[in-house]
């Protein structure tokens, strides 16, 4: 998979342009501050419909004082059969409305996006991964195991809702006790769903893992071993319908569900160790790399063809031998890189390149 040109309209910082971009590496180079990301966030956005860093998509639209409401971005992707994808974010009545149209036909779900255009990020902030808490691997886990089974992003949908329901019922429960009557119905909808997403998360770990581990012992030369655990927080169908029937009532006091797949969590193990409780700083650095690239892996394997890849100034974080690496292991798939000095890239790059200078939002070629 390849993106071929990103066109934009106020989105972010980013001026009126069209970029055309190579099938290899893409060096985005500027001061801080100056559009690098945003240009990542633009082809992440039309990729998957959901923003790369920031919070709400709202947040995608540019601040000015010029009369600008929305943000739009429009991608070609796609080698032999290349397909346009439009992004874009309007004011609606006071709410902001998401609209995507893939060759000029809109969709209604953004789950039509998912494997058509698999895309992975490497950042700073990925490291994260390891040393948050549990919620930014479980966001992880989603959004890899998204973009290789649209199933699996419906089970999240009806998981979620069915859990929203129950926690909504659970604050009504705590002024009228009658309501509890109605648990069971949302109990079943989560152990349905929450069931089939468990077995899914299982499966993807077991094959990462297999992944991360191998490409762990080549970066460290078999020095270190690095395992990734899947810590489910719920096991089979009984134990789930005991633990919400056992917590039903500290869950009515906090008016929140405690126990389901919103609760799992994944451990990353160096030499046998917890990476987050253990790990140096080195140590984290070359797990989350070894899972970036493993990530690569799978979704080729998989899907029959290599993602996109974004590196947001990720050279600052890696020393040379690790950028070596990275680099040697992403030469056949297309790689959009931001830095803030082009020349210390080029010489780690090992293939030809296009450099895209970034200046205060306009993208010179």
């Amino acid at each position: 998979m390849i993106i071929r040109s990103l066109s934009t309209e106020s989105f972010r910082n980013l001026k009126i342009s069209t970029v055309d971009l190579l099938p290899g590496i893409n060096i985005l180079q500027g001061d801080n501050a100056q559009g690098k990301t945003n240009f990542l966030e633009a082809v992440y956005f039309c990729a998957l419909g959901r923003p790369l860093r920031a919070e709400q998509t709202r947040e995608l639209i540019p601040i000015s004082d010029t009369g600008v409401t929305g943000a739009h971005a429009r991608a070609v992707f796609g080698d032999m059969s290349p397909f346009t994808i439009d992004a874009a974010i309007t004011p609606q009545k006071g709410k902001y409305v998401k609209s995507i149209a893939i060759d000029r036909i809109p969709i209604k779900n953004t789950r039509e996006l998912f494997g058509r255009v698999p895309i992975i990020s490497f950042a700073p902030e990925d490291l994260r991964l390891i040393k948050s808490g549990p919620a930014e691997r479980r966001k992880f886990l989603d959004i890899e195991i998204c973009q290789l089974s649209p199933v699996y992003y419906q089970e999240l949908r009806a998981y979620y809702r069915a859990l929203r329901q129950r926690n909504h019922l659970l604050k009504l429960t705590q002024k009228d006790k009658k309501q509890a009557d109605s648990l069971a119905i949302w109990d079943t909808q989560l152990i349905e769903h929450g069931l089939r997403i468990k077995k899914t998360r299982a499966q993807f770990i077991t094959q990462l893992n297999q992944q991360a581990a191998d490409i762990h012992a080549h970066i460290t030369q078999n020095k270190e071993t690095l395992t990734l655990e899947y810590k489910p927080n719920i096991t089979d169908p009984f134990q789930f319908a005991t633990a919400l029937d056992r917590h039903q009532k500290r869950d009515i006091l906090l008016g929140s569900t405690s126990t389901g797949i919103h609760r799992d969590d994944v451990i990353f193990h160096v030499r046998g160790l917890s990476a987050r409780s253990f790990g140096s700083q080195g140590q984290t650095r070359t797990a989350v790399l070894s899972v970036k690239l493993a990530e690569i892996r799978l979704i080729t394997e998989r899907l029959g063809t290599s993602p996109i890849l974004l590196l947001d100034d990720v050279f600052s974080e890696l020393d040379a031998a690790r950028q070596h690496f990275l680099l040697e292991q992403v030469k056949d798939v297309q790689t959009l890189l931001t830095c803030t000095g082009v020349d210390d890239v080029l010489k780690k790059v090992p293939q030809e390149c296009a450099i895209l200078s970034v200046i205060n939002g306009n993208i010179v070629v």
